[in-house]
Order: structure tokens, then C-alpha cells, then sequence
């Protein structure tokens, strides 16, 4: 609508979202042709006890251009999410989103759409190992857009790993706790790491893998944070990554098996070369896999730009006079 702006809530975020139409714009996303300069490195500007990081992107085809942007304190465990969509013709605002839940929903998506492209198995046994939000959008990604096996959840406190079940069979997704991270991942087939401990000790070991594993590991985004150790690393064939630089030079695992002399550089590639076919994922059904995500401004839009196309086909959010008009540079 000319000169009006959508503006959504999380609770209209969440109402408007739906798993496959997310995982079907990210792999059209994915699939175009890569350029990076529609996709600059992430920025964070770092005060004291306070961060704030700055995600922009130009989508495939230039019809929505935007950005996420986190103000956080970690002393004070507060964060703000906000995500702006501009028209990419007009420069028009035309989208307001609370980000908060789109970052978990984006994230969960896109290793959905990776785990999907790289598994061995069609019905993959499943150990989770975390029992957070990640962990559970994370499970429901997975189920919502194919066939699962069993599944095993592990985290510390028996009553966070009980927790997580009800509320999976809640959404008729059947899985059970483990009394032990390495006994969910003695019997899986993909193993989702959505979890790191409090002094960032890695909450998977590289010695349990077995040969036709996929690993998904979301949660080391920084150089301070750990969630898998040197040796998984240096086990796994082929390493994806949505990122690839970010995951190689920026975050936690990668520095320190770098700094292990784990030497990474011929086995990685990116998630957009995999789904576009211009690199191959598993080559072999024994390989080992590792899909790394930092997450990325590619995933933030497209999921964002799907929720607001949906948002308005259901009469959700709130219209508002657009609060900011495009500027006629000609004149």
C-alpha cells in the first residue's frame, strides 16, 4: 500500500510463519547466483556491556532490501530485535518486524534445509543436545519438512530434558530424554547441537562421530564461544558453512582447532554452493558432515519477506502511515 507500513509483532510474526514456506524461500535464496556484495560482513559496535550488530542484505531479484539489528546486555540480559524491509524499486519502508522470533525460526530453517541436502539418510535418527528454543524450533524444522526417526534429547537438568519432550508432543513430535551428550549421539544419525555450557567447555566430542553423521552446530557465533571440540572438527569431510568466512575466521570452534593445527580451508564450502549445485555435500553415504552456521542477513530477509507476504494475506499486523518516505535524490 502506498505511503503505509506494515508493522508486525512477535505475536504476529509467530502467527504469519509456516516451517515450509520458510525453508522453500530460503532454498530459492540459497539457490541464486552468489554475490557477496549483496551480503557484506555482519557489523558490531561494542560499549560498555553492550553490543549492537547490524545485518544488511540486498535479496536475488533487488525486491526487498533490509537489515536486523540487536541491541543487547548481556549484564542485563536484555536484547531488542528489529528488522527493517525496504521496496527494492521505491526505497519505500513497507515492513516493520520484530526480529526476535524470525532469528530463531530463520536459523532453524536454514539447518533444516541443510540437514535435508547433506544427510546420509532419509529418516535420520535425531540426538539433540540442548533443550532451549534453538533446540526445540530446531527439531520442529526438521520434522515439519521431511521424515525423522528417533530421537534423543540431552541436557543437563533432568527436568529441562522432560520439559522438552512435553512440549515436542505437544506438537506430535515424539522424543526421549538421555541421561548423557554421548549417549543421545551413540544411536543418532544427525545430531543437532543447540546448546553450549556455561564456561564453554564443547558439549560435543569429535571421538563419538561415526562414519554417516551430519552434525549441526549453530551455537558458537563468536570467538568466545565453544560447542564442539578440535577433534570434531578435524573428523568431519566436508564442512558447510552459511557463512563461510564468518564460521572459518570468527567464531569460537573454528579459532581453536585452527589454533589445535587443524587445517580446514580444502574441506570447507558454503550452503549457497551446495544448494545451488555449484559444490557438492556428501559425496559418500560414510562421510562425515558438518553443517556450521553463524547465521546471516540472507536468512533474516527471506524468512522476514515470506512472514510479511503471509502477515498480509491473513489480515495480521497493525498499517500504519509510513513513518519514513523515500527522498527524490533528482531533485
Amino acid at each position: 500500500m502506498t505511503g503505509t507500513t506494515l508493522l508486525l509483532s512477535d505475536a504476529d510474526v509467530r502467527a504469519a510463519f509456516d516451517w515450509e514456506a520458510a525453508v522453500a524461500a530460503l532454498a530459492q535464496a540459497y539457490g541464486a547466483p552468489a554475490e557477496p556484495a549483496r551480503f557484506p560482513p555482519r557489523t558490531m559496535a561494542r560499549g560498555k556491556g553492550v553490543w549492537l550488530r547490524t545485518l544488511s542484505g540486498i535479496m536475488p531479484g533487488q525486491a526487498v532490501m533490509g537489515a536486523k539489528l540487536i541491541a543487547a546486555s548481556p549484564a542485563a540480559q536484555a536484547a531488542s530485535y528489529l528488522i527493517p524491509l525496504f521496496d527494492g524499486q521505491s526505497m519505500a519502508l513497507t515492513a516493520l518486524l520484530d526480529g526476535h522470533a524470525i532469528t530463531g525460526f530463520r536459523t532453524a530453517a536454514t539447518s533444516a534445509l541443510a540437514a535435508r541436502a547433506l544427510c546420509a539418510q532419509e529418516r535420520p535418527r535425531v540426538a539433540v543436545i540442548g533443550s532451549g528454543f534453538e533446540a526445540r524450533t530446531h527439531l520442529e524444522a526438521l520434522a515439519r519438512t521431511g521424515p525423522l526417526g528417533p530421537v534423543r534429547v540431552f541436557s543437563p537438568r533432568a527436568a529441562s530434558r522432560a520439559a522438552f519432550c512435553a512440549a515436542m508432543a505437544d506438537k506430535a513430535i515424539a522424543a526421549t530424554p538421555a541421561a548423557s551428550a554421548e549417549e543421545a549421539v551413540a544411536s543418532a544419525d544427525l545430531v543437532i547441537c543447540a546448546a553450549r555450557s556455561r564456561d564453554e567447555t564443547p558439549t560435543l566430542l569429535g571421538r563419538w562421530l561415526r562414519p554417516g553423521m551430519t552434525v549441526l552446530s549453530i551455537g558458537s557465533t563468536l570467538p568466545e564461544q565453544r560447542e564442539i571440540d578440535p577433534e570434531a572438527v578435524a573428523r568431519a569431510d566436508r564442512i558447510v558453512a552459511d557463512m563461510a568466512e564468518e564460521v572459518a575466521h570468527d567464531t569460537g570452534d573454528m579459532i581453536v582447532a585452527a589454533q589445535a593445527g587443524v587445517a580446514f580451508a580444502d574441506r570447507l564450502t558454503s550452503l549457497g554452493e551446495v544448494i545451488s549445485g555449484a559444490s557438492p555435500g556428501r559425496t559418500d553415504p560414510a562421510q562425515i558432515l558438518l553443517y556450521k552456521s553463524v547465521g546471516g542477513a540472507i536468512q533474516d530477509l527471506a524468512v522476514a519477506a515470506m512472514v510479511v507476504e503471509r502477515a498480509r494475506r491473513l489480515g495480521l499486523g497493525t498499517t500504519i502511515p509510513a513513518p519514513i518516505s523515500p527522498v527524490d535524490k533528482g531533485r
